[in-house]
């Protein structure tokens, strides 16, 4: 009979759920990890890398329209939407074996099924075996989230899709409502967009991608109406009923008016809901709208029970979710006598945000409002991609670098991107804010020339009156 009992086990394999689970196992701790469908959870199958997948295609597709702005020709193109679906699969399932061999790599032993908890560190779960029971010394809850529905039209996977349908659709919509414009609803209305079809993006709040600075939200709103997208924000969906042909969606514009509109298709991105129903947490965790509550290592309030993840507050961020889940698998080793591990908790205001559109978006920190709402006296800089040899070279003058910082101290409060590859700069901002840099040490940094980067150190220095090439 199988050994079932562990140091630690992982309740989902998400990138929270693995990367604890390898990160347990790094540390010397017998670790299972319990997933009821595919290594790698959502965001490996279907959020993160597969939505990635086909962006890159609609990016090709966009270029290659564009061919003669780069002194090309180009004839017949054509998107084969199968095939584009196709890759974007093939990519998930390469990624999704590379999670299985980290498992055998790392010696974790692998529970497919349902999970329940039947106790603070204790499970039953229930796959193709039977019913196994596990306990452990610790168990790290990493159950993530689904997709939110609307209250009056449920997603069918036909006409009214989540983001797991508008992975794999069954056509090309033709005519596209989104119903939100966070990151997953701009990235899919950039798609849909880039590929040809009618897109129209519905927005409750004032503007779109509406966590972002407010000249990020700007600029993004002007650069997607000139590529024919319609945006309507402070505007609400009503009522959607789906047939055989669309969808009709009644719809209050900002000014109060009511208009029905009809749609082939409809994509629902107003947020997720945390997967912790029925596995067992009632009365061993406290929550907050059904998102689990834990203190910054990922402690619940029942002793050897974690959490990390989508099914805990936000930001709701694969990267968030890896970083919970190495810091609680280190605060377990040192609760079990690893003396030689110093977990660090979370710092939420170092955490990036990206979305893929096209121009793309990325930030890190305060917004310049947050900031001045916030009592800091400031100092702005921006810098246009206009400005940049490198941004011209490549055909991708649209787009600018925002930075803020404290007037008083020169900390880095935040940084704000839009345009060509800014999902790979921010990073830059990222490492200087945990390393607590100030704007003297940003002024001073080389930068290599001919490089997007160069406008990482442009806005700095407009920060403080010295841009060099504006």
């Amino acid at each position: 009979m199988a050994d079932n009992k562990y140091d630690v086990i992982v309740l989902g394999s998400g990138p929270g759920g693995y990367v604890a689970a390898i990160r347990a196992a790094q540390l010397g701790l017998k670790t299972a990890i319990v997933e009821r469908e595919l290594l790698g959870g959502i965001c490996l199958n279907w959020g993160c890398i597969p939505t990635k997948a086909l962006l890159r295609s609609a990016e090709i597709f966009h270029y290659m329209q564009s061919a003669g702005d780069y002194g090309l020709k180009a004839k017949e193109i054509e998107a084969d939407l199968e095939a584009v679906v196709k890759r974007s699969r093939g990519v998930a399932k390469q990624l999704n074996q590379g999670v299985t061999h980290l498992m055998k790599k790392n010696k974790i032993a692998v529970h497919m099924g349902e999970g329940t908890l039947t106790g603070p560190t204790s499970l039953t779960v229930k796959g193709e075996k039977g019913e196994e029971k596990l306990t452990a010394r610790h168990v790290i809850v990493a159950t993530g989230a689904r997709a939110r529905d609307l209250p009056f039209a449920k997603a069918d996977g036909k006409r009214i899709w989540t983001y797991r349908h508008a992975m794999t659709p069954p056509e090309m919509p033709k005519k596209l409502l989104v119903i939100g414009s966070g990151a997953i609803g701009i990235e899919f209305a950039s798609f849909y967009n880039d590929m040809g079809a009618d897109v129209t993006v519905v927005e409750m709040l004032d503007r779109i991608v509406p966590v972002e600075d407010k000249d990020v939200s700007a600029f993004l709103e002007k650069s997607l109406a000139k590529q024919g997208m319609t945006i309507m924000t402070g505007a609400g969906v009503e009522d959607i009923k789906a047939s055989a042909k669309g969808v009709k969606a009644k719809i209050k514009a900002k000014d109060g008016t009511v208009s029905e509109t009809e749609f082939t298709h409809c994509i629902v991105a107003i947020g997720i809901v945390p997967n912790t129903e029925n596995i067992g947490l009632d009365k061993l965790v406290e929550m907050d709208r059904g998102f689990i509550r834990i203190d910054p290592f990922g402690r619940t309030k029942s002793k050897g029970l974690w959490a990390i993840g989508d099914c805990t507050p936000g930001p709701w961020l694969a990267h968030k979710a890896s970083h919970e889940g190495v810091a609680a698998a280190e605060a377990i080793a040192q609760e079990l006598g690893n003396k030689d591990v110093h977990p660090h908790p979370l710092d939420r205001n170092n955490i990036p945000g990206c979305t893929y559109c096209h121009p793309q978006i990325a930030s890190v920190g305060m917004t310049e409002a947050a900031a001045r709402e916030a009592g800091r006296e400031v100092k702005v800089g921006t810098f246009p991609f206009i400005g940049n040899g490198k941004a011209i070279a490549l055909g991708e003058a649209e787009g600018f670098i925002k930075t803020v910082f404290d007037a008083a101290t020169g900390e880095l409060l935040g940084a704000h991107m839009i345009g060509a590859e800014v999902t790979e700069l921010i990073q830059g901002y990222t490492i200087g804010k945990t390393l607590e840099t100030t704007e003297a040490e940003l002024m001073q940094t080389v930068f290599p020339h001919p490089t997007l980067s160069e406008m990482m150190h442009e806005s700095v220095l407009g920060a403080y009156g010295r841009p060099l090439h504006i």
